[in-house]
């Protein structure tokens, strides 16, 4: 037999593939193991050749081995136990673990096993999933949440008790996956004091990324974006970053708010950025704003200012560049502390003298990193504040202000993306001159993606000119855009926990993020059926119904949990167009959820444009031997005015340079709304439900059914390969 050719299975010591060993135990197949140094597993085969990755494997074996029906028994079963292939890894999200364990409770309610009515694969690779979940699945196991998916577990862990017990005993709790171990430093600190480690959720697994000189039960992290906008893709990888490394580590984390520049920010922002952490699911201990600090960050600035380590400067700032870029001193760096403190409460005044002025820190002027060379701690601003209003005319800087609340909150881990590296080293020189505990930093790479604009700035731009609804525009990259356009956070999440905290800089693609949200509500979300209003073409079946009739349907052939609809069936329907032009005289089409037909007559005005089709039932056809599939609608006046709206990028470019001004590339053309009717039931869909169009797409409602002369709003959802839905 082909699998006798099998030489050894190589892995991870930390990260056994439980799938590949448990499937070849219950087959009977003898399979040496070692452990090794790369990334996936590798199956090495007595003639040289290896197969890599541990679906591939599991693939292989599921092919080879006796037991029938292993990997399907046909092509369509296969291709479902696929489906569940690509599905299982979800189980590996921390932050999704629950929401896979509640998908798939429903889905087995009625069921034995995953595909079909045979053990397969399928079942091998959820089942793995949920035992190297260790104690997250154990907890859920024992009490009564998900009694479907646990019933299906304990048959299939008793049917194959043998190979099973003793996969678990030998492997579940090597995995990182069902516990969580405290990180040992792996290497030296480098001069700025930066970790040099690799750690990448892209090349492996997301539970694997240490956090370097953590302890378990004592790491404490924080969020701190700034209340000058909303939060946007960018923003969320630190966020569930941070979140990942909390969990893992049973630590905390802080919402805290860099309130620091009253000119930018706003109780909105403030309001809205609770909420968009929220619908990320980040597990906040607090929430704290820079501000609670402003009275202690005023006392260090003088204390720092008394000991000769800051002073105050009424250098023109074109100038300071300069001088900062050239490495020249001030004229103010040899001022006394007197006539320092003087201006300094000159500047605490905001007198017309203190507004000429601002604080600096007195570090290096000669360091070859220039953010060493004299950054400015504090500047007068006269705007009143958001949230304590005109009590302070001066606001300390983001530099300043930052390593101080951090090490007073007793962070022990700032994330930071790497476009501030070479403010590490600034970071560390200012703790150390306040005197306070050093606090680590860990850097991750800036998410940027293609023909998308990150910038707050930017994109108030937007705002402010009415280029698009406002902060939550279905083109804006914010939380709040996305979501509105469709994509579940769940999609958001295993996107960016796959690239992890990598520190080189990527370019994501869109669409790579819009596939993973496909195959999230593609097997859940219900279908219905819409008709371009333009041009749309009456089909009159001369032996249809005399009177129209309904019947009950699923929403959702595979997936019972969509629940049903009502389809009303009659003599005449309606039919795209497009899918008219492609018909023929005589020819036999499917109309959807009915049956055959036979077009026997095609009207055409005198401009040659179809305006009718005339046909014959012919139910008893064979679905598999017509050429076209046909959406219609009956026409009664039931049927649902829409909207259907699609957006593209707001930009032309994939990636501005350097200096590059947005303006020149803005996109002339980025919404496009088509009018159609749709089946009755849409007038029962909720605001933020998603559904498939069949053969038109996914859509997300986003002005649910009001009246009929009001049109049902619905958003078009990119799939990640559709460079338009609405043809």
């Amino acid at each position: 037999m082909e699998e006798e050719r099998m030489k050894v299975l190589s892995f991870p010591s930390d990260s056994p593939p439980l799938s590949i060993i448990a499937a070849a135990k219950i087959a009977g197949i003898a399979l040496p193991t070692q452990t090794s140094t790369s990334g996936s597993p590798t199956l090495s085969f007595s003639n040289g050749l290896e197969l890599h990755g541990n679906y591939v494997i599991l693939r292989y074996i599921g092919r080879v081995t006796a037991i029938r029906n292993f990997y399907g028994d046909d092509a369509f079963h296969a291709a479902q136990i696929d489906e569940w292939l690509e599905y299982a890894p979800t189980l590996l999200l921390g932050s999704e673990f629950e929401n896979a364990c509640s998908y798939m409770d429903v889905y087995i309610e009625k069921r034995t096993f995953f595909v079909s009515h045979s053990f397969s694969i399928a079942d091998i690779a959820i089942w793995s999933g949920l035992a190297g979940a260790g104690q997250r699945w154990e907890s859920l196991r024992k009490s009564s949440k998900y009694p479907n998916l646990v019933r299906w577990y304990n048959s299939v862990s008793a049917e194959f008790s043998d190979a099973l017990n003793e996969v678990t005993a030998l492997y579940v709790g090597k995995k990182g996956l069902g516990k969580q171990v405290a990180a040992k430093p792996k290497e030296q600190k480098s001069a700025d004091g930066n970790s040099s480690d690799k750690a990448n959720l892209g090349s492996r697994p997301s539970s694997e990324i240490d956090l370097p000189y953590a302890e378990l039960g004592k790491v404490r992290l924080r969020f701190a974006p700034e209340p000058s906008g909303y939060l946007h893709i960018g923003h969320s990888k630190a966020a569930l970053l941070n979140q990942y490394f909390a969990q893992r580590y049973q630590g905390e984390v802080i919402l805290r708010f860099d309130d620091t520049n009253p000119t930018k920010e706003s109780n909105e922002f403030v309001e809205n950025l609770i909420k968009d952490v929220e619908t990320l699911g980040i597990k906040y201990q607090k929430i704290t704003y820079t501000s609670d600090y402003f009275p202690k960050l005023v006392d260090m600035a003088e204390k720092l200012i008394k000991e000769g380590k800051a002073y105050v400067d009424d250098t023109p700032r074109e100038q300071m560049q300069k001088e900062r870029m050239d490495g020249i001193e001030s004229k103010c760096r040899s001022n006394s502390v007197e006539e320092n403190l003087k201006l300094w409460k000159e500047m605490i005044a905001g007198s017309e003298r203190g507004l000429q002025c601002c604080l600096r820190g007195k570090l290096d002027m000669q360091d070859p990193n220039k953010s060493l060379r004299d950054p400015v701690y504090y500047r007068c601003n006269p705007v009143p504040h958001h949230r304590i209003g005109a009590k302070y005319k001066l606001y300390p800087t983001y530099d300043f202000a930052c390593p101080f609340v951090d090490a007073e909150e007793g962070i022990t881990h700032a994330l930071r993306s790497s476009e501030y590296h070479d403010r590490n080293a600034q970071y560390y020189r200012i703790q150390e001159d306040m005197g306070m505990r050093k606090v680590h930093i860990y850097e991750f790479s800036r998410l940027n993606m293609v023909y998308t604009l990150l910038s707050k700035r930017k994109l108030l731009w937007f705002v402010q000119n009415g280029k698009v609804d406002g902060w939550d525009d279905p083109r804006f990259p914010t939380v709040q855009g996305i979501v509105r356009r469709g994509l579940k956070i769940e999609a958001l999440i295993q996107f960016i926990l796959e690239q992890g905290a990598s520190k080189n800089l990527n370019l994501m693609e869109w669409d790579k993020l819009w596939t993973i949200n496909k195959k999230i509500i593609d097997p859940v979300c219900p279908r219905h059926t819409a008709v371009i209003e333009e041009r749309k073409v009456p089909l009159t079946l001369t032996d249809g119904p005399d009177e129209p009739f309904v019947r009950i349907i699923p929403r959702h052939k595979k997936y019972d949990g969509a629940g049903e609809k009502a389809t009303t069936y009659t003599k005449r329907i309606w039919i795209d167009y497009a899918d008219a032009e492609y018909i023929s005289v005589n020819e036999e089409v499917t109309l959807m959820d009915w049956g055959n037909a036979i077009v026997k007559e095609i009207i055409k005005d005198q401009d040659g444009n179809i305006t009718q089709l005339v046909g014959v039932l012919h139910l008893q056809g064979s679905v598999k031997t017509t050429k076209l599939k046909l959406t219609w609608l009956a026409e009664t006046s039931e049927l649902v005015n829409l909207s259907l709206v699609e957006f593209d990028y707001l930009i032309t470019k994939k990636k501005l340079e350097e200096g590059e001004d947005f303006l020149d590339a803005l996109n002339p053309c980025t919404k496009k709304e088509t009018a159609a009717i749709g089946d009755s039931n849409i007038r029962n869909l909720k605001q933020g439900e998603i559904l498939q169009l069949e053969r038109k797409g996914y859509f997300r409602c986003d002005v649910p059914f009001v009246r009929p002369s009001k049109p049902v709003v619905l958003i078009a959802i990119p799939d990640g390969r559709q460079q338009s839905v609405l043809k």
